[in-house]
């Protein structure tokens, strides 16, 4: 245990004693922790592995290649659709985590052989998503922005993609492209 982290699982008073069933079990598959994120992060010779996180209506781990694992119980669940690597497990309370102990460490120690055998989840290409008509028509005339876009690296390209496709308006897509154009054309992120 690391004492950076134990502030983490003093504070979650609705989930403190499911994240800390979940700390044991990680850590009894001997992982390293550290605090990432703000969350407790597990490793393997300095790769991360699992993550454990809280939301409102659950907690998970999160497994960092979990696209790469077996999910034999299906119980592995992507985010959103937009998530190429990660995948979670989801638990309500912690006697769901106590009853899967079994399974939870069997999917630690796949997620652990992944790493050891350097796996890598191929990501989709910037070229692999849709570029909404708004932003292309910008970047058909204007030279300058289609030159900034290309200089942007390619998360930040996606970045800028998936939220101005997510728009389910013309309208409200043209409205983020103009918004965003500005930091496009200064080199920046969706959130830099």
């Amino acid at each position: 245990m690391n004492p950076k982290v134990d502030f983490y699982f003093n504070k979650e008073k609705k989930w403190q004693e499911a994240v800390e069933q979940l700390r044991l079990i990680v850590l009894d598959c001997g992982l390293t922790e550290e605090l990432k994120w703000g969350s407790p992060c597990y490793l393997f010779q300095k790769s991360n592995i699992v993550l454990i996180h809280v939301f409102k209506e659950y907690c998970a781990l999160l497994f960092f290649k979990g696209a790469l694992l077996s999910d034999t119980d299906g119980i592995l669940v992507q985010q959103s659709e937009n998530t190429q690597s990660s995948r979670q497990i989801r638990f309500t309370n912690a006697l769901e985590i106590v009853e899967m102990k079994t399974i939870l460490k069997a999917y630690i120690y796949q997620a652990i052989e992944v790493e050891k055998a350097g796996l890598k989840v191929d990501f989709k290409t910037t070229a692999e998503f849709a570029v909404p008509e708004e932003f292309q028509s910008k970047l058909d005339h204007i030279p300058a922005l289609k030159t900034a876009f290309e200089g942007l690296t390619p998360g930040r390209q996606k970045g800028y993609l998936l939220h101005f496709s997510g728009a389910k308006q013309s309208k409200t897509r043209e409205s983020r492209v103009e918004k965003y154009m500005p930091k496009i054309l200064s080199g920046k992120g969706l959130d830099d």
